[in-house]
């Protein structure tokens, strides 16, 4: 399982031009599912992802998480994060799970969030999504669980 966050100030994800789900403060999170992955898997990134400490305190400093300030996350499913480009000029997607057993984990980590305090925004599954962000630093991390 991987994931792309990026601290935002706002962000929105639409499918055929409606807003589906939207954020201020926290962070935009592309998800992307490995063939393998479990469930052991999404409780853990979501974990990890809740409790990094990348939001500024009152002297500037990196040291508070999600949980800390209420952010919230807009989390969008991404198998292109899973891409192998190591031959050729086209992409390979071969390590990235099946829809069927990609969604369910998907919803696992939106939920193991949830539990954590985090409010969670989705995209939609599947659907062609227009993600729109404004990206805070910027701050952008790539996390694998």
């Amino acid at each position: 399982m991987r994931a792309v966050c990026q601290r935002v100030t706002e962000a929105r994800v639409r499918v055929s031009g409606q807003i589906v789900g939207e954020i201020a403060e926290g962070f935009c999170i592309l998800l992307g599912v490995a063939r393998g992955d479990g469930t052991e898997q999404a409780a853990r990134l979501a974990a990890k992802i809740a409790r990094l400490r990348v939001f500024p305190d009152d002297a500037g400093r990196f040291d508070r998480s999600l949980v800390d300030t209420g952010g919230a996350a807009l989390v969008v499913s991404q198998f292109t994060l899973l891409a192998d480009t190591a031959k050729g000029n086209r992409p390979s997607f071969t390590e990235a799970a099946a829809p069927e057993e990609a969604e369910p984990l998907y919803e696992r980590f939106c939920s193991e969030l949830e539990s954590l305090g985090v409010r969670v925004a989705r995209g939609v599954f599947g659907a062609k999504m227009a993600v729109e962000l404004v990206n805070d630093g910027p701050v952008t991390l790539t996390i694998d669980a």
